[in-house]
C-alpha cells in the first residue's frame, strides 16, 4: 500500500477551499489546512478544477510553512485555467473568475502541471490524477476525451512516473467506468485512481462487481473520494454534487435511524465503511470549518458495534458483499 506520511487512511479533500457552494475566507481556508495537520492529516488532494485555482492557492500558502518531505500531495490534469474571465455557475460560482478549459492533451498536461506547482508553491507532486474524463462530465463524449487522455496525458504521466519526477498517476472520476477501461490498458498502466462518489454507504454495488477485484488484483490502490455522498450522510442536502433526490433522502433517514438506536453517528460509519475494503489506500473528505477535521477523525476511530452492521446487512442497505469493518 502507498505510505501516506500518516496513521490511519484519512485524508484531506480540498475541493471546498475552492468555494464549493459557499464562499469561505482566507481565514477559515488556512485554519481548516492548519487543523488537518495538528491532527496527523498528511495527504492533501486538490485540483485546478476547485475554484478555477483557488484550492491550489489557499493550500499552497497554509503548506508552504512545512517542510516538503512530510507531506503527501497530489492534484489534476486534464484542466487548464485561463487569464480570460467569465461569469461562474454550478459548483464553483464563488471561486475564481478564471475560465477553465478541458484539454487531455500531453500539451496541455504539461501546462496543467506547471500551473498547479506554481500555484500550490511547489516544485514536486506525489500522485497526479487525470480528471473528470467520465461520462457524468462529458455525456457520450467520454470515450473521445478517454482517447484524448490516453494518448496525451496518460503517456505524459507514465513518462514522469517512469523517470521519478512523480511517484504514481491514475485517474480521478466520480464514475467506476473510467477507472475500470484505464485498468485493462498495456501501454500505460495508472497504479493509484481516486473514485468519488461509488464508493460509499450509500453507492457500491456496481464497485464491488467490477472496479474493486480489479484494483486489487492489478495492485492499484483506490483512494476514496466524497465518503459523505458530497454531503448527505454529514447532514447536507447534495447528493453525487447535486440536490439529493427524495429516495436518497429516505434511504439516508433509514440508516440514520438504525444509527441512532446503535448509538453511533452515520458520518463514522460511512467513513469506516470506505476505509474497510482491502483496495482503499485512503479515504478523502473534505471539510471547510476546523472542527470537522476532528470530528471526521473522531468519527473514523470511533466504535461501531457488529450489531449495526449486521443490521443494515439484514435490511440490505449495505451489500452482502461488502467488506465490513466487523470485530467478530
Amino acid at each position: 500500500m502507498i505510505n501516506l506520511k500518516q496513521d490511519g487512511k484519512l485524508g484531506f479533500g480540498t475541493a471546498p477551499l475552492g468555494n464549493m457552494f459557499r464562499n469561505i475566507s482566507e481565514e477559515e481556508a488556512h485554519a481548516t489546512v492548519d487543523a488537518a495537520w495538528e491532527h496527523g492529516i498528511r495527504y492533501f488532494d486538490t485540483a485546478p478544477f476547485y475554484g478555477a485555482g483557488l484550492a491550489e492557492l489557499r493550500l499552497g500558502e497554509a503548506l508552504s510553512k512545512h517542510n516538503r518531505d512530510d507531506y503527501v500531495l497530489s492534484t489534476k490534469v486534464g484542466r487548464v485555467v485561463l487569464e480570460e474571465t467569465e461569469e461562474k455557475q454550478g459548483l464553483f460560482e464563488f471561486g475564481r473568475k478564471n475560465k477553465v478549459i478541458d484539454d487531455y492533451s500531453a500539451e496541455g498536461t504539461r501546462k496543467s502541471i506547471a500551473q498547479s506547482l506554481e500555484r500550490l508553491q511547489t516544485d514536486s507532486l506525489d500522485f497526479v490524477y487525470v480528471h473528470d474524463i467520465s461520462p457524468d462530465f462529458h455525456g457520450d463524449e467520454w470515450l473521445s476525451k478517454f482517447e484524448e487522455a490516453r494518448t496525451g496525458a496518460f503517456r505524459v504521466l507514465t513518462e514522469l512516473r517512469n523517470k521519478g519526477v512523480i511517484k504514481s498517476w491514475g485517474l480521478g472520476v466520480n464514475r467506476t467506468e473510467p477507472i475500470e477501461l484505464a485498468l485493462e490498458l498495456e501501454e500505460t498502466k495508472p497504479d493509484i485512481c481516486l473514485q468519488a462518489t461509488r464508493y460509499t454507504l450509500l453507492n457500491h454495488d456496481h464497485a464491488l462487481q467490477r472496479l474493486m477485484p480489479s484494483a486489487e488484483e492489478k495492485g492499484v490502490g483506490i483512494v476514496v473520494g466524497a465518503p459523505f455522498g458530497s454531503g448527505i450522510i454529514a447532514g447536507g442536502s447534495h447528493y453525487e454534487y447535486q440536490e439529493a433526490p427524495s429516495e436518497i433522502i429516505s434511504r439516508v433517514d433509514r440508516m440514520k435511524e438504525i444509527a441512532e438506536r446503535h448509538q453511533i453517528s452515520l458520518i463514522a460509519a460511512a467513513l469506516q465503511f470506505s476505509a474497510s475494503h482491502p483496495a482503499v489506500t485512503a479515504v478523502i473528505q473534505g471539510a471547510s470549518r476546523p472542527k470537522r477535521i476532528q470530528d471526521n477523525l473522531n468519527a473514523l476511530k470511533a466504535e461501531i458495534p457488529d450489531s449495526f452492521w449486521h443490521e443494515l446487512r439484514e435490511q440490505k442497505l449495505v451489500s452482502s458483499k461488502a467488506p465490513l469493518p466487523i470485530k467478530e
